[in-house]
């Protein structure tokens, strides 16, 4: 049972590397360049390997009194200070205080006497550089330690020179090399000048600290951009502002697929402020630059004026026709049809027949959008055959591969600005708009900056995926779960290979854990684009399996908890090294239920529920106490159904994760809480639906996000085993969410959710 699946990193791997590509009649989907064993080697998680940064030159100044000391990429200290370098793109997850965090504890660096700078982008130094899949400290946990040891080792050496003793008389403290013997003591920036002089050791001859001696990793650190932020200085990308900067929008058919038969273009480049407005066809990649029309003006107030303005003829002849009607008319149909089986394992009709109790049901949830805060955006200048760009990306590598491609240069000729990203959420993986802005630079031939509007933003997403699941399950004459049934429909550009996020093979939980199971997989055709969402399937699946546990252990007459802890069982790894181990599931469950205080009395319309996921390699377990109010009239639905219209407060959610160490422990409670937030807004009112091809929800006036009244009190509690290494936490805690508020419902009040956004159900928030 995988933490990140194959699949999950296989989206990684391409995301990475910009490989995705996808035709213009949406039927096939090619992977090139890192196949997945490259990019497990690359990343280190097979076989321990570590991509290190490459060693960096030293650099030689003028005055030999005043190198340079840049040990490696990460760390550079001189006259005017230390500075370390955050190699990943920073979106709101905390890494570019995290990461330095790593080298300062090795380097036993006062943190208050360092400089964090974002690093350049160049692999050739760093290894890969990106932020997604939470991989960002696992991947690079090991190689920062030994950067930080590295310089340490080299300061200590440059002072005993210096002092004429052994390196074993000294220590290090507070940016500082300290003699034991008399007390002694020499800041790393007098050494600086003489350790760069020095030969860099392997990394296999540099100690590392013992955790136990940590001073730094596990404080409660502010982000290094907090006081910027505050300030208002220009971080992200929509900020930036270059000499002669003109602004760019573009127009893409409503309908994924289509294409400019004839446009306005003559009356939009009358206008006042239009520079210039032109077509440009594509380039056959869905996920690199789609047909439409770009519009360059003076102002960005100008080029979106003119944009609304513009009249577009489209060949919608291949474009999308999809309809989420349409689907979940046919999803309904095929439930009970037999699919491709990805698991079967047992006797699920004999567990079935013999079994004491039954339940079933059927389980859907909708597209949703990423919808960052900050639209996407890039500004991009091409001159004398290069191209510059300042991109919020995730996937800095990637965007520099396709922005090339579009630009039909070399990669060798495209230098990439890594701009702070205004949320990301694993849309700006993809590069899309950075391929937008590389053309119409090429075009124009002046600064562009590309801008986004909030419509375009939700209209052109790479969305998470929608799904159903016919869900069947048995338990035997003890209340012990005897079999698992289901029948999973998700959506396929071929009908063969599922969109990103719709996979469900082995190892998805309860994996491992019953003796009879079957998972049957149908794909439905769909064209629009999906891609990787928050915390990829485990976002959705959770919410189904987890939901329907409750459904056995209340068919049983069991408490939850005492059904979930006897599923998990005794202590033990399934699924190899990255797989769970269920001792550490079971002990972030007890402590959630133990914070939470369960099992005591709840008053009428009150509830307690529970929920636990394995994602990412982090196990993570919340409960949920909510009350919900009576009935308050029949209303519909955006389906045109009629429910019953219900109140529902969310009052608090006890959350115990277990990540391995903690770098940042004011970082790591930012994103247990937001994990929390961002899913019970998901949960509670967020859907995408497409008829004819086209986006119906396209601002926040129909696709409503979580207003601050709203938002619960959100306890957070750690489990450090002490014995495994750190993994992220941008994802691991956002699939427990949506089962736990949706069990304590049905404690509270009766009613069994099966749909997301419960919304369709009849429920809002308080």
């Amino acid at each position: 049972m995988s933490g990140l699946s194959y699949a999950g990193i296989n989206e990684i791997a391409e995301a990475v590397n910009g490989v995705r590509s996808h035709n213009r009649a949406f039927d096939e989907f090619q992977i090139i360049k890192l196949d997945r064993r490259q990019f497990l080697k690359l990343t280190g998680i097979v076989g321990g390997g570590l991509m290190l940064a490459s060693v960096a030159p030293k650099a030689v100044a003028q005055d030999q009194d005043n190198l340079s000391f840049q040990p490696n990429g990460y760390l550079k200290i001189d006259a005017n200070g230390i500075q370390l370098f955050a190699k990943n793109p920073e979106i709101g997850q905390g890494v570019k205080t995290s990461l330095p965090m790593i080298v300062a504890e090795e380097l036993d660096a006062a943190w208050s006497d360092i400089e964090v700078l974002q690093s350049p982008i160049d692999q050739s130094t760093y290894g890969a550089q990106f932020a997604g899949g939470s991989m960002s400290i696992p991947m690079n946990y090991r190689s920062l330690r030994n950067a930080g040891a590295t310089a340490r080792a080299l300061l200590i050496e440059a002072a005993a020179d210096k002092w004429g003793v052994g390196k074993d008389t000294l220590s290090t403290r507070d940016s500082h090399v300290v003699d034991s013997a008399n007390g002694r003591k020499l800041s790393y920036l007098e050494l600086a000048s003489d350790a760069a002089n020095l030969p860099i050791p392997k990394p296999n001859d540099v100690a590392l600290k013992d955790p136990k001696q940590f001073r730094l990793l596990g404080q409660r650190v502010t982000g290094v951009d907090n006081e910027a932020l505050v300030k208002g200085e220009p971080l992200f990308g929509i900020d930036q502002i270059l000499p002669d900067l003109k602004f760019a929008v573009y127009q893409k058919c409503p309908a994924i697929g289509g294409k400019v038969s004839s446009a306005n273009l003559d009356e939009i480049k009358k206008m006042s402020g239009v520079v210039d407005a032109f077509v440009l066809e594509g380039n056959g990649s869905a996920m690199e630059l789609l047909p439409g029309v770009a519009i360059v003006a003076d102002s960005s107030w100008e080029a979106m004026r003119a944009k609304r303005a513009l009249r577009v003829e489209w060949d919608e002849s291949e474009a999308s026709k999809d309809s989420w009607k349409h689907v979940s008319a046919e999803a309904y149909r095929l439930r009970h049809e037999k699919g491709q089986r990805v698991v079967d394992e047992g006797d699920v009709d004999g567990s079935f027949s013999s079994g004491t109790a039954r339940a079933k049901g059927f389980y859907k949830y909708h597209f949703v959008s990423h919808a960052p805060l900050e639209p996407q955006n890039c500004t991009a200048h091409f001159s004398d055959g290069a191209l510059e760009l300042w991109a919020p990306t995730q996937t800095p590598g990637a965007a520099i591969g396709s922005a090339a491609r579009v630009a039909g240069i070399g990669p060798n000729k495209v230098t990439l600005n890594q701009m702070r990203c205004g949320g990301g959420f694993g849309r700006r993986l993809y590069n899309d708009f950075v391929c937008e802005a590389a053309a119409i630079a090429k075009h124009v031939g002046v600064p562009v900056k590309l801008q986004w509007t909030r419509e375009d933003d939700i209209s052109y997403d790479l969305f998470r995926a929608g799904g159903f699941h016919q869900m069947e399950g048995s338990v035997d004459e003890y209340g012990k779960i005897s079999g698992w049934h289901d029948h999973f429909i998700t959506f396929s550009p071929d009908g063969n290979r599922p969109v990103s996020g719709g996979a469900m093979g082995p190892g998805v939980f309860p994996h491992g854990l019953i003796s009879n199971m079957r998972v049957e997989q149908t794909s439905l055709k769909w064209t629009n684009r999906c891609a990787a969402w928050r915390a990829p399937g485990s976002n959705v699946f959770a919410f189904v399996v987890q939901s329907f546990l409750h459904e056995l252990a209340d068919a049983a007459n069991r408490d939850h908890l005492e059904l979930l802890l006897e599923a998990l069982g005794d202590p033990r790894q399934i699924g190899g090294g990255r797989g769970m181990h269920t001792g550490r599931a079971s002990g972030v469950v007890k402590l959630a239920a133990q914070k939470a205080d369960w099992g005591r009395e709840m008053p009428a319309g009150r509830g307690l529920g529970v929920a636990f996921y394995f994602s990412h390699a982090g196990y993570v377990a919340q409960v949920a106490e909510v009350s919900v109010g009576e009935p308050e009239g029949s209303v519909k639905n955006r389906n045109g159904d009629s429910v019953q219209r219900r109140k529902l407060q969310v009052h608090k959610i006890t959350a115990a994760s277990d990540v391995g160490p903690i770098i940042n422990l004011s970082g790591a409670e930012n994103q247990v809480e937001g994990s929390v937030i961002d899913g019970l807004s998901t949960m509670m009112d967020l859907s995408v639906t497409f008829e004819n091809g086209r986006v119906q929800e396209t601002n926040f006036d129909r696709y409503r996000m979580l207003r601050m009244p709203s938002t619960p009190e959100v306890d957070v509690h750690f489990v450090d085993t002490g014995t495994y290494p750190p993994t992220g936490l941008g994802e691991p805690a956002f699939p427990p969410v949506a089962p736990a508020v949706c069990n304590a419902i049905f404690e509270a009040c009766g009613h069994r959710i099966r749909t997301l956004p419960i919304s369709e159900e009849g429920f809002y928030l308080a």
